[in-house]
């Protein structure tokens, strides 16, 4: 989707964070955007920055893991600026980091509700819409680097953010020779409050009924000293980098080469896992398509953000 001037872009979790980052490069790229958010607070807060700029903007309070209210959402967006082109689904949550046995079920039901839950309620909401208007679409759903190479005490938030990367490459496997394209977003470290509001938006049946057991303090000299600010990448060039993904259909949006190293190693892994013993050939003719899938061939290598149009 080459040209995104007067297209309409609906960002969930869009009124802080990366969020936010993703919904200012859509709104100078010239699009129409509705900030969708839980927090109308942050939701008014944010909209006079576009207001301000001559920038079209709606706000609309949702809760993604509300089916109704996500169907009522899409209309509202609709009747205000029309077909919607761009659907991002970035609304996200984290619960503390403890080893995964320490976790609630009220943990899993908060993390799982929204991290997939919500991601597959903006797609059966939206996609079908995208698909009926026959204009050129696209789909992206936040994920993360972290579901590509998991994080010690992190297997909730790993988990729900692998099964996003899976959803949306078979997502855009089962879209190829539609209107609509898909990605998935995996940043690294980007500027944002996720803890913060993962804390503020939990609803209170989710709630822990007691303090989960607190982790061990970290061994001296287990943990580099950094000041890990100044390595944030900004939420506005994240959004950017999502863009450019859209314009390039990219499969995979990804924000830091540095994680290439260790995504070789656990790939490495991988291959080493499998038996050395001979193919079967007959085998290969008949499991092709659970083999490999032709998606993976679209994937090609972005060049440095500046060099590129944004």
């Amino acid at each position: 989707m080459q040209n995104l001037a007067g297209k309409v872009a609906f960002v969930t979790g869009a009124a802080s964070g990366i969020g936010l980052g993703i919904a200012k490069a859509c709104g100078k790229a010239g699009m129409k955007v509705v900030i969708a958010d839980i927090r109308q607070q942050a939701i008014d807060e944010v909209l006079p920055y576009f207001q301000e700029r001559g920038w079209p903007v709606h706000g609309i309070q949702l809760d993604v893991t509300d089916r109704k209210a996500y169907e009522k959402a899409a209309d509202e967006a609709e009747e205000v600026f029309g077909k919607i082109h761009l659907l991002v689904n970035n609304a996200g949550v984290e619960v503390p980091a403890r080893p995964l046995w320490e976790a609630t079920f009220e943990d899993c039901d908060f993390i799982v509700g929204v991290n997939i839950q919500g991601v597959l309620n903006g797609i059966l909401t939206i996609v079908p819409r995208m698909l009926k208007h026959g204009e050129e679409a696209h789909v992206v759903s936040t994920a993360s680097e972290s579901g590509l190479s998991v994080v010690t005490n992190c297997a909730l938030y790993c988990m729900t953010k692998a099964a996003v990367i899976a959803l949306m490459e078979t997502l855009a496997a089962d879209l190829q020779g539609t209107n609509v394209g898909a990605s998935v977003f995996c940043p690294g470290p980007i500027v944002g409050n996720l803890r913060a509001t993962s804390r503020q938006v939990r609803p209170q049946h989710l709630q822990n009924t007691s303090d989960p057991v607190p982790p061990a303090p970290p061994a001296d000299g287990e943990m580099p000293q950094f000041d890990f600010s100044k390595l944030l990448m900004p939420a506005e060039e994240a959004g950017e980098r999502v863009l450019r993904g859209v314009r390039r259909k990219d499969l995979y949006i990804l924000t830091h080469t540095e994680f290439k190293e260790g995504l070789r190693k656990k790939f490495d892994a991988i291959l080493r896992a499998f038996p050395d013993q001979p193919i079967n050939e007959d085998f290969l003719k008949a499991f092709s398509f659970l083999i490999t899938n032709p998606i993976y061939d679209t994937q090609t290598t972005p060049g440095p953000l500046k060099t590129e149009e944004n």
